[in-house]
């Protein structure tokens, strides 16, 4: 059911190295993000595939992780993803212009949810040192990094969790290392019936 798909599809941060998506479980992910709708049509995100070991690592130092955990400086080594998909903007598509927030959000939403379908999770982040890693994966000025899933089988529990009476959306960790993630209740995201 696909209420229950989404509600497995939570941002993993920690993962199993084993069993690591292959460059075909990628492809097949990017299968599901091209068959997104995109605005106006113009189809211009293009996709860099990481699962190379000797990659993965300097993919890695580029990015920052859960920004509410201020004194967790991201996943051990043995907890690392075992993939990536960078999201890029090839500007001849799009005219030299933002990416269309929408057709991202899709496509991102395809992916995560096709990784969880195929039993891995993802982490989206937008935190990136985007320079260095277009150095990194040789990225021409063409194309411009927007975001980056790092994917692998999930190595942490997850739970949604009411938001408290002090309205705290920040996510958390309890003491047995479960990462807990308060929603807002469905009463209150609805502002109006007629």
């Amino acid at each position: 059911m696909l209420k229950d798909l989404v509600t497995q599809t939570r941002s993993y941060r920690r993962f199993k190295q084993e069993p690591a998506p292959t460059l075909a479980d990628l492809e097949d992910l990017v299968e599901l993000a091209r068959l997104a709708p995109a605005a106006s049509n113009k189809q211009p995100l293009k996709y860099a595939l990481v699962c190379d070991p000797q990659v993965l690592p300097q993919v890695f130092s580029c990015l920052k992780w859960a920004g509410y955990l201020t004194d967790w400086p991201g996943p051990n080594p043995d907890e690392q993803p075992t993939a990536y998909i960078v999201f890029l903007n090839d500007v001849s598509i799009s005219g030299g212009r933002e990416i269309h927030l929408i057709d991202l959000g899709l496509a991102a939403q395809n992916i995560i949810l096709g990784a969880r379908e195929k039993g891995f999770g993802a982490c989206l982040l937008a935190s990136v040192n985007r320079a260095k890693l277009a150095e990194i994966l040789g990225i021409p000025e063409g194309l411009k990094i927007e975001l980056v899933a790092a994917l692998g089988a999930p190595g942490e529990r997850v739970e949604l969790t009411a938001v408290g009476s002090d309205g705290d959306i920040r996510y958390w960790r309890d003491e047995d290392d479960v990462h807990y993630v308060p929603k807002r209740p469905l009463a209150e995201l609805i502002w109006k019936r007629v």
